[in-house]
């Protein structure tokens, strides 16, 4: 969803709002799981609705020949032109990506048949940054503070959030990161105490019998912290590079091996025979 705003603001900041817009029925433009809750819209279907543009979705791939074709093109072609300038970083493949468009299109393009710009401009109230975002409602507890993706946000207190309390706020997450609590279109000053990362273990104690047990379990929830996801239904953020849930960075510890963890097994002695367990007194116990 972050990547479509993200490529449909530009677009319009380019070349103004367009009529409609043609695409599959991917979960970012089509709520496939609509039900009598809420208005049944996805958030970028919200954000379209607010800018007057409407969205067509495609009931086969093959309506959308057109696009498919340029698509299957470009996944090839591009892959190797990329490859011949040594391209290896996405910041090169950006600044890489103008000219390319431009020699693409001179090879490329056709007129079109109805050659008017339906295109329009946006509108004076129209502000396509407090639209592009992934918006929530929630509700205000007491002590004015809120709960949003395992994260509690506390609100600063001052005349407007003093008065919101047990009432609907918006926490609206924008594609570069940054979130805004909003109500009737004020922006809310905030403090955010963020509960996967304030997770503490408690000391190791030791103890002759319980020493490899809890070094295992420590060495296991340091590689796999409690709490690591957070909601299912959130929006991906594979393309934020900052923000409060934005992916880490860090490179990955190492593979931790659970069979080293602990003292090794009990190896089974050698196999005794019949005449040896006899001998022992306890060939009844072997039968």
């Amino acid at each position: 969803t972050f990547s479509y705003m993200r490529a449909t603001r530009t677009y319009i900041e380019r070349h103004g709002k367009p009529v409609a817009l043609y695409s599959d029925k991917h979960s970012a433009f089509r709520n496939n799981t609509a039900s009598a809750n809420g208005d049944g819209m996805t958030h970028l279907g919200r954000a379209l609705h607010a800018l007057n543009i409407e969205i067509i979705c495609a009931n086969s791939p093959q309506a959308k020949g057109r696009v498919e074709r340029a698509n299957g093109t470009l996944q090839d072609r591009l892959v190797k032109a990329m490859r011949l300038e040594g391209i290896s970083s996405i910041e090169e493949a950006n600044a890489f990506l103008p000219a390319y468009m431009a020699r693409h299109n001179r090879r490329f393009a056709r007129a079109p048949f109805d050659p008017r710009d339906l295109h329009r401009p946006l509108a004076p109230h129209e502000d396509i940054e407090a639209e592009m975002v992934w918006r929530e409602e929630r509700t205000v507890t007491a002590s004015l503070t809120l709960h949003y993706n395992k994260a509690m946000f506390i609100l600063e207190p001052n005349r407007v959030s003093s008065a919101l309390a047990r009432k609907r706020v918006q926490v609206c997450e924008f594609p570069d990161g940054r979130i805004e609590i909003r109500h009737e279109g004020n922006a809310l000053p905030y403090r955010v105490f963020d509960k996967m990362r304030q997770v503490n273990q408690a000391a190791i104690v030791d103890n002759k019998h319980l020493d490899a047990a809890l070094a295992m379990a420590r060495l296991i929830q340091e590689a796999t912290p409690h709490h690591r996801k957070r909601n299912n239904n959130e929006p991906a953020r594979t393309s934020q590079r900052a923000g409060l849930f934005a992916e880490a960075t860090s490179a990955p510890g190492p593979k931790v091996d659970r069979r080293t963890l602990c003292t090794p097994k009990l190896k089974r002695g050698p196999r005794l025979s019949n005449e040896e367990l006899v001998a022992r007194g306890i060939a009844e116990y072997a039968g």
